[in-house]
């Protein structure tokens, strides 16, 4: 069997790459290992698909911790603005919510994948179920992919295999397989945008409490890494949320650096104006239990671990409290303190960090520099984002960028 452009992984990057090489008039074949595609795609955003963020290019660049400079090509040619009227005009009506988040106007993550396997399916890809053993070079260049016993021939393949987050889904790190046995230098893998393990019994005690507008600081050794506002969760391991999972993108040195979590429980009030309403609220309950006294500005379940932090206790009548005491109360409140022992694992992450070194990729093309027609994409090079769309914008950008690349690169060798 022989096609021009071979794409592995038929999730986001995957099927827009296909897309892509197909209208530029090459045969396209899309493999995945799965029967149905696009399975990640179909649970991100829990369900809803969060696939885009309605920002400019330099500002998504601020939001890549790593090797951004890398993608300034493909989101130049194909930015969130692109994205957004792509998928508008092939039928599918989004919607933005806070932070610039743009999901579909369904809530259907399904409704993305269906829309991209149908316009995959009207360009003439051909999709097969199968599971790539290896790739096959000579003369440092590509010419087929090996399907069980079969090899099939090509002039480009694009690796989108995704990393190892999600292992389930399909994702489990065939693509960095395949990048090393062409030459490829493999950036250190781990999981991030992940939940974080706690060695704090308070987590759960806490299990099941959202948190809702409170500031979560993190602390690198004793540098502060990253202070945000927004939501988070205490679980029975330790916590979670869009906060968390966030902070989690930027904790890279777990094997050197001791790492804990500070939540600011009330951040639209500084400490004198927060002095003042705990002042009005013990004048109110003066004659009733400390722990009474404090129902008007924390969640029942939190009370009992903000008393134990402050060390007041807990039937002392709330005319009793004094300023110092007072003053212990207010930094349980500003910095109600979480230790941290490590990430949840792979299962739970929703991006692998690390993957292909970008170094070795020509950032206009996605193609490498060691193996002519050999394309990467997607989750699978070294290039991970915090939580927002902006992933999954990567994924579209490098997808089109080397779909575009792979299909007019077997064009031209078809006429030379």
């Amino acid at each position: 069997m022989k096609t021009d452009v071979v794409v592995i992984g038929g999730g986001a990057s995957g099927l827009i790459a296909a897309l892509n090489a197909a209208e530029q008039g090459a045969s396209v074949l899309l493999l995945d290992k799965n029967a149905k595609l696009g399975r990640k795609l179909r649970i991100t955003g829990k369900g809803r698909c969060n696939l885009t963020n309605e920002c400019e290019v330099n500002e998504m660049l601020r939001h890549i911790p790593g090797d951004g400079r890398f993608l300034y090509s493909a989101l130049t040619a194909f930015p969130p603005q692109d994205t957004i009227a792509f998928f508008e005009q092939n039928g599918l009506p989004l919607k933005t919510e806070r932070g610039k988040r743009v999901f579909p106007q369904s809530d259907r993550a399904d409704d993305v994948a269906d829309l991209l396997i149908r316009l995959c399916k009207n360009a003439g890809v051909s999709i097969r179920q199968g599971c790539v053993s290896e790739l096959s070079f000579q003369d440092g260049a590509m010419i087929g992919v090996l399907v069980g016993d079969q090899l099939i021939k090509c002039t480009c393949c694009v690796v989108c295999t995704g990393g190892m987050s999600y292992p389930l889904t399909g994702s489990t790190g065939d693509g960095y397989r395949f990048a090393e046995s062409a030459g490829h230098q493999i950036a250190a893998l781990r999981p991030s945008l992940v939940p974080l393990e706690s060695p704090d019994p308070c987590c759960q005690r806490l299990q099941g409490l959202s948190l809702k507008n409170v500031t979560v600081r993190i602390y690198e050794d004793e540098r502060l890494l990253c202070s945000d506002q927004g939501e988070m969760l205490f679980t029975h391991f330790g916590v979670s949320g869009p906060l968390v999972l966030s902070a989690s993108a930027r904790m890279l040195h777990w094997d050197r650096c001791n790492y804990r979590m500070e939540i600011d429980l009330k951040p639209a009030l500084d400490e004198k104006k927060l002095d003042d309403r705990l002042l009005r609220d013990l004048a109110k309950y003066r004659n009733r239990d400390f722990r009474h006294a404090l129902g008007e500005l924390a969640p029942q379940s939190l009370i009992p671990e903000l008393i134990r932090i402050s060390g007041i206790p807990a039937d002392l009548k709330a005319n009793s409290v004094t300023k110092e005491m007072r003053r212990k109360l207010l930094c349980a409140f500003k910095a109600f303190p979480v230790p941290l022992s490590g990430t949840r694992p792979w299962a739970e992450a929703i991006i692998t960090a690390g993957g292909v070194c970008t170094k070795e990729l020509n950032p206009r093309s996605m193609e490498s520099k060691l193996v002519s027609g050999l394309f990467f994409a997607g989750e699978v090079l070294d290039l991970d984002a915090y939580t927002g769309g902006f992933n999954l914008q990567i994924a579209w950008s490098t997808g089109r960028l080397a779909g575009i690349s792979a299909g007019k690169k077997s064009k031209k060798a078809e006429q030379e």
